[in-house]
């Protein structure tokens, strides 16, 4: 069947299919044609073996995306249902409650998938948002969609930990940043889903009625989280048909089965050398793994980076845009059915513009991009800011929220997973990832419950304005401290960062 497909690619590319000619070229396979037949396909078959596996983990991110986003549309019709939409302490609440779960899981991750491997937290994960969706939507008291909430966190919260990182693990490091971006590909098509299933499940709403009786109010709600019960058992199912993470594996010393997933990635003198850098950090790390190692040597500075950065993705302020859509563009004078599709056409920006991020994050490098991310978003804040203060309403808040959301998926949506899944030593990769992960999850909780509180006291200007201050703060510490690592190898990173 392998050489069935790599013939049929070949044959396909020798007719220069422009698709497919694109495709191979942006995720870097090469079939030139001064090479034997034999390594022409050898060469597809390790990148689009390398593809699939990353296309499974990154499935995580999907669902992460999907989970996330789906309860922004189902917002106007269960705050009615569980009559807390004069209550902005409690849909503070309802909306942040699944990032207590996100902090459960990012913890069961970090030390678990040390111990265990990356695959068995991913299967875990993966049953975890099968339940949470069937969960969520089948309540009738606020305080089980509450805990179903929390418990789909938990979920998000292993995938948001592992799938970055174990795409980072297989990947070479050549196109290790355009594959890690995979997850976030992932992800924001999740939240597009999620947007534009909301948008069809919504029946049009007809200006004073009653939505408590519609269908919207009683049954419209409940199928946008039930639909992603079909993506959450195919990421079950398909995450048994990859491999564990070859480096996983080396940190346990099962070096031959390490070395046989990295020969099936990038052949077999790639494995070899890969094997050799593995096996040179670990024996220079003797100590038995333990959480005393975060807090040794420049380890604690490492650290540091990632809890800022990750802290920053979230306060830089556009998660709100995709959990309070509703009040971002009723606040611009749009109505509930015109805010669906206003949400439908942000979602599609964050998909093409996470494209744009892909594609420069290996040319540009990752410090770049995440310097434009925050000085653009600052400059965005404060012009919507202005059109809040002197009431501009309409096209001219949706063109800049798109502006917006533009900007954040080319840089610090992607790159900062990036960065996190890069910066950390092999052997505590899974705790020091859990651990930023865990500063970016309190920080997207601070910010969701807090966004209505500011919304309300300080006004869509002045909230906007004070996001702006804190994209300026986070361009000085990422000018200060992050160093760029487009290019390298993990084994180099890790000795660069720590000697």
């Amino acid at each position: 069947s392998t050489l069935l497909a790599s013939s049929a690619a070949s044959d396909v590319y020798k007719r220069q299919d422009n698709n497919l000619h694109f495709f191979i070229k942006f995720y870097g396979i090469h079939l030139p044609y001064n090479k034997s037949y034999i390594m022409k396909t050898k060469s597809f078959s390790n990148n689009f073996y390398l593809l699939l596996i990353s296309l499974v983990s990154a499935m995580g991110g999907l669902l992460f995306g999907y989970d996330w986003v789906v309860i922004g549309g189902a917002k106007p019709f269960y705050e009615i249902f569980f009559a807390i939409e004069n209550s902005p302490g409690m849909q503070g609440w309802v909306m942040g409650s699944a990032i207590l779960g996100c902090l459960i899981g990012v913890t069961i991750a970090g030390s678990l998938s040390d111990k265990y491997g990356r695959k068995p937290l991913m299967i875990i994960a993966a049953i975890t948002f099968t339940v949470s969706a069937i969960g969520t939507g089948a309540v009738n008291d606020l305080n089980w969609f509450i805990f179903y909430r929390i418990f789909g966190g938990i979920g998000i919260g292993i995938a948001s930990n592992l799938s970055p990182m174990y795409i980072a693990e297989v990947s070479p490091s050549h196109v290790r940043g355009k594959f890690v971006s995979i997850n976030q590909l992932t992800l924001v098509l999740g939240i597009l889903a999620a947007q534009f299933v909301n948008w069809l499940i919504a029946e049009p709403v007809v200006p004073g009625e009653n939505i408590l009786e519609t269908w919207n109010g009683q049954m419209g709600w409940r199928w946008m989280f039930w639909a992603e019960v079909v993506p959450s058992a195919l990421f079950f199912i398909l995450i048994f048909f990859i491999p564990e993470s070859p480096r996983w594996l080396a940190t346990k010393l099962q070096y031959g089965k390490a070395e046989n997933i990295l020969s099936h990635i990038g052949g077999k003198e790639y494995a070899k050398k890969e094997i050799e850098s593995i096996k040179t950090v670990i024996s220079a790390t003797k100590e038995k793994l333990n959480i005393r190692m975060l807090f040794q040597g420049k380890i604690p500075g490492i650290l540091l980076i990632g809890i800022v950065i990750a802290a920053f993705q979230q306060w830089c302020g556009l998660n709100v845009v995709f959990n309070y859509a509703q009040e971002i563009f009723a606040a611009a004078g749009y109505g509930v059915s015109d805010i669906l599709f206003n949400i439908v056409v942000t979602g599609v920006t964050n998909v093409i513009f996470t494209f744009v991020g892909m594609y420069t994050v290996d040319k540009l490098g990752r410090r770049s991009l995440m310097l434009f991310g925050a000085s653009g978003l600052a400059i965005i804040y404060i012009i919507m800011g202005i059109c809040y203060y002197l009431n501009i309403t309409g096209m001219a808040v949706l063109i800049m929220v798109v502006l917006a959301i533009a900007c954040y998926a080319m840089t610090l949506a992607p790159v900062t997973w990036v960065v996190l899944s890069e910066i950390f030593p092999n052997r505590i990769r899974g705790m020091a990832m859990a651990v930023s992960t865990f500063s970016l999850w309190v920080a997207c909780f601070v910010l969701t419950y807090t966004f209505p509180l500011l919304n309300s006291g300080l006004g869509a200007y002045g909230t906007f304005w004070l996001y702006g201050i804190i994209c300026i703060l986070g361009f000085v510490f990422i000018k200060i401290k992050l160093p760029e690592t487009k290019g390298k190898s993990l084994e180099s990173i890790e000795k660069e960062l720590t000697s």
